[in-house]
């Protein structure tokens, strides 16, 4: 059963997955670029229970998981190739710090209040 999950992951991270098929417009190539992660997981018990059979209960399991963000792009032209970027984390990061440091604030002017 684990190999069955680890063959269709391992189709899911494919190379075209991760680096996404090639597209030409403009005299450029452009190609997708995407980070992958790939987790696999499985187990086997036996309990001290008895089955209806007379023997002992068990049991077994697998699973796994695919995880794929978008990183960028690669473009290609006739005189250079650079990779460009898909938006940071660094809005996000400077939003919830700017909103930590408000609700900070405005509970240190309430508390000054009481």
């Amino acid at each position: 059963m684990g190999s069955v999950v680890a063959a269709s992951l391992n189709q899911n991270a494919s190379i075209k997955n991760i680096f996404g098929e090639p597209i030409e417009t403009q005299g450029k190539t452009i190609i997708p670029v995407a980070q992958v992660a790939m987790g696999l997981g499985g187990g086997y018990g036996q309990g001290n229970k008895k089955t209806e059979a007379g023997k002992d209960a068990s049991g077994e399991g697998a699973g796994g998981g695919l995880y794929a963000v978008p990183k960028g792009v690669f473009e290609v032209t006739a005189k250079k190739t650079r990779f460009i970027p898909v938006s940071t984390s660094r809005p996000f990061l400077l939003g919830a710090g700017l909103g930590f440091l408000l609700g900070w604030l405005l509970f240190n002017k309430r508390a000054a209040r009481s």
